[in-house]
């Protein structure tokens, strides 16, 4: 039978462990962010995108999400 203190040490490492990973996806989603912002030009745009026709729409779905929201908030 687990104490008290022990359920509670789990809890706080489990809430721990999920706002480190919580940060650590939103660090790597601001560098891509940041990389994919690079690709600027019609010509890039367009290498890009012939890139990402070659992978799967579940593999690319995260990058194409970031460059519509780049593209909407230019225009």
């Amino acid at each position: 039978m687990q104490t008290t203190a022990h359920r509670l040490t789990s809890l706080w490492t489990t809430v721990r462990t999920q706002l480190r990973d919580g940060r650590d996806a939103h660090a790597a989603r601001t560098t891509l962010e940041r990389e994919l912002a690079s690709y600027s030009t019609p010509d890039d745009l367009n290498d890009l995108n012939a890139i990402l026709d070659r992978h799967s729409d579940s593999e690319t779905a995260d990058i194409r999400r970031i460059l519509a929201s780049q593209r909407s908030a230019s225009n």
